[in-house]
């Protein structure tokens, strides 16, 4: 068997590898930090997370917890360690960003199959059908690389900006203007989308900060004449929609934010048994409970704009903060222009594409593009045929999605029942056809994996 070569060490980058390994492939993770650093990235460590702690939802009534149990049911490296170092998030799963970076880095450089090279690489590496290379360069790719990439593509990249939400010290909050409370009393409390029991009711995942009318439409209008970072114009610069800076909603009118990341929905005041006008949540963000981001507020503001604007938040009015809000540029190819639903290149067999850079969003999609093009490099470098997976469940729909969409209107995408095929005989109600929708995945997921 040859050596599969993987650039990049992020999430989709070590699911690749390990997955490679584990079917018998000698693996090796070129990684250019730490000798060359990124904007955004604050250690050596791989699969370090620089946006949010949250891999979303993780019950099976929601796409994105159906693709994270098909995962774990694949062995996949990323959800074992996130379920091991899961930290309090309601119905969702968040992790301890360091001890998470610090288990998958362990695992990957124990492995005897894996070896890991710190250096930029600035190409592609040649054609050899016994040594595939797999693209797991993330957003965050060098501009030597992402100039050899478009260059075998064929086009310019597409490329979108993000943004990272600030993260506060918990000693610094105030905690007698915050209330503990998960929105609708929801919390999974370390159990997995697989246990039968309902869901556990406790005192709350989260600290809510509650707004009143007056005080939401002061911090409105602070965040709208809040002096941005340079270079980005929010009126012509192209984001994410599932990942907008707060003050690209604020400009789309004084209700946008209340009606986004500080709904107030299911999570009464304890005062006043009462929804507040708004409220911003905070997630513990280490197992320690000692840093917290402030949920949904990815930002482009100044890093002093940042410290006077969200001190008006009740509860933060001395907040210390951990880690000011920034924003980064997200590079990805047209994927449907571009791959195949195994995650090859069309015009190059022993060529793949994973993680944000092939055109997903979301740590989950980044991981689960990779753990299916790191078991078809490893076909590839044995000489047999890659598989995809099939698209009646959530890790072979994205596939199917990102390689079949229209590409004159690609971008990229979540995993969502949407992308999957409907039921022969769905059941009414919406919960039930997701659940059965979930249930068909993970048959047909039973009977591929074990083909």
């Amino acid at each position: 068997m040859g050596n599969v070569r993987i650039i990049g060490g992020g999430l989709a980058g070590c699911e690749a590898a390990w997955q490679a390994a584990s079917l018998g492939a000698d693996v090796t993770i070129h990684e250019m930090r730490p000798v060359r650093p990124t904007a955004v990235h604050q250690t050596d460590r791989l699969a370090e997370l620089v946006c949010s702690n949250s891999f979303r939802g993780d019950k099976l009534d929601n796409a994105v917890g159906l693709l994270k149990e098909e995962m774990r049911r694949l062995g996949s490296l990323v959800m074992r360690v996130a379920d091991e170092v899961r930290v309090p998030a309601g119905a969702a799963l968040a992790v301890d960003r360091h001890q998470f970076a610090d288990r998958v880095t362990a695992a990957i450089e124990a492995h005897p199959r894996i070896r890991v090279e710190r250096g930029e690489l600035t190409s592609i590496p040649p054609s050899s059908p016994d040594s595939p290379v797999i693209v797991a360069t993330g957003p965050l790719t060098s501009d030597a690389l992402s100039a050899d990439i478009a260059a075998f593509v064929g086009r310019d990249h597409l490329a979108f900006f993000d943004a990272i939400s600030p993260i506060v010290l918990a000693e610094s909050i105030d905690m007698s203007k915050v209330f503990r409370a998960s929105r609708w009393n929801r919390s999974l409390r370390g159990q997995t989308p697989s246990d039968k029991t309902p869901d556990v009711l406790s005192d709350g995942d989260y600290l809510n900060c509650p707004f009143t009318k007056d005080e939401y439409i002061a911090f409105h209008q602070a965040i709208v004449t809040a002096e941005k970072t340079e270079g980005h114009d929010i009126d012509n610069t192209k984001f994410f929609e599932g990942c907008l800076p707060i003050e690209v909603m604020a400009h789309r009118g004084v209700d946008t934010l209340r009606f986004g990341p500080m709904k107030p929905a299911g999570l009464d005041v304890p005062a006043t048994g009462r929804w507040a006008y708004a409220v911003v949540q905070l997630r513990q963000d280490t197992l320690a409970g000692d840093h917290y981001s402030l949920v949904g507020f990815q930002t482009q503001m100044k890093w002093g704009e940042q410290a006077r604007v969200l001190r008006m938040i009740p509860g933060l009015e001395r907040a210390e903060f951990v880690r000011f809000g920034m924003i980064h540029r997200n590079t990805y190819i047209n994927g449907p222009t571009v791959l195949t639903d195994t995650w090859q290149a069309r015009s190059r067999p022993d060529l793949f594409f994973a993680g944000q850079v092939s055109g997903v969003e979301g740590y989950v999609e980044s991981a689960a593009s990779g753990l299916i093009a790191g078991r078809n490099a490893a076909l590839v470098s044995l000489g047999r045929d890659p598989r995809p997976a099939p698209r009646t469940t959530a890790i072979g729909a994205l596939a199917y999605y990102v390689s079949h969409a229209d590409p004159a209107h690609y971008n990229p995408t979540n995993i969502t029942f949407g992308i999957m095929p409907p039921l022969d005989a769905p059941p009414r109600s919406k919960s039930d056809r997701q659940l059965a929708t979930s249930a068909r995945a993970l048959d047909t997921l039973a009977s591929w994996a074990g083909a």
